[in-house]
């Protein structure tokens, strides 16, 4: 499943979940540094949440301490108010894009196709951060994950998976990994397309992608990294639905702050080498 949206030029944030919102703000203060200048508006989109009215408060305090210049917490609940020219031009003045967690196919059945989503594509190729959390960060690959109970999702059928937002491609993105024990949510994935590299993102950690196609990763957590594309053999393709599934050959990687991973060539960087892959991003 991959949308025909090219990879941008502007800068995705992909966090894990249960960021800080309310300390130090470590995330937080990164994602907003990203922001092209001139652009000191945010705006939070809480689409994906049940709790709007709890959540939309929290990030709109958190954006302003960080110095945001106008914070537009939109609580976009259907396909008429992402239609809406209000909330499209605040979008196009917006610096900073930011989901919020909840139900990653909420936001797809709200956000997809609407003049909101291409708008936002308009912001990231344009310069603008585009970020979100746990929901907001699975829906963002052309294809996400919405559904597979982490106990035992190595069996063929148990991840199920449908279009995303498309604002990046090649990647399959999970969120509360560690916390959560999806590992073989990923690995399940990793057997179905080899092409697609598995980002399991841990709590209060998360990666920036930059347009280079490079992975920062940022934050106190881990990043976990499955990489399949020299899957050595699988059985999936000849196994009834629900059978359990056998893999050869997965590579994983865990990273931490500072530490980065070339998408293309699949290749880690430790942080003297990340600092020179994004010397000329700068």
């Amino acid at each position: 499943m991959a949308s025909q949206h090219p990879v941008a030029p502007g800068r995705i944030v992909a966090i894990g979940g249960a960021e800080d919102r309310t300390s130090d703000l470590e995330i937080l203060r990164q994602v907003f540094a990203l922001a092209p200048e001139g652009y000191g508006e945010v705006a939070v989109i809480a689409t994906a949440s049940s709790i709007p009215d709890e959540v939309l408060p929290d990030y709109e305090a958190a954006f302003s301490r960080l110095g945001a210049s106008r914070v537009h917490s939109l609580d976009i609940r259907d396909r008429r108010q992402a239609a809406e020219a209000d909330t499209v031009r605040l979008i196009e003045q917006s610096g900073v894009i930011f989901f919020t967690g909840g139900d990653q196919l909420r936001l797809t059945n709200v956000m997809g196709g609407s003049a909101t989503l291409k708008a936002i594509r308009n912001r990231l190729k344009e310069g603008a951060v585009v970020a979100g959390t746990s929901a907001g960060a699975a829906a963002m690959p052309g294809t996400m994950i919405y559904n597979g109970a982490a106990a035992d999702a190595l069996r063929k059928g148990a991840v199920n998976m449908t279009f995303g937002l498309g604002l990046v491609e090649g990647l399959i993105i999970d969120s509360h990994f560690l916390e959560r024990g999806r590992f073989t949510r990923l690995m399940e994935v990793g057997a179905t397309n080899p092409e697609y590299l598995g980002v399991g993102l841990g709590e209060d950690a998360a990666v920036i992608i930059h347009a280079n196609r490079v992975l920062e990763v940022i934050g106190p957590g881990h990043v976990i990294l499955i990489d399949s594309r020299d899957l050595a053999n699988s059985n999936i393709a000849e196994l009834s639905m629900g059978e359990a599934v056998a893999i050869e050959h997965l590579i994983l990687h865990a990273l931490v702050s500072g530490h980065g991973f070339d998408i293309e060539a699949r290749r880690y960087l430790a942080a003297d080498a990340l600092v020179t892959t994004l010397a000329d991003l700068r």
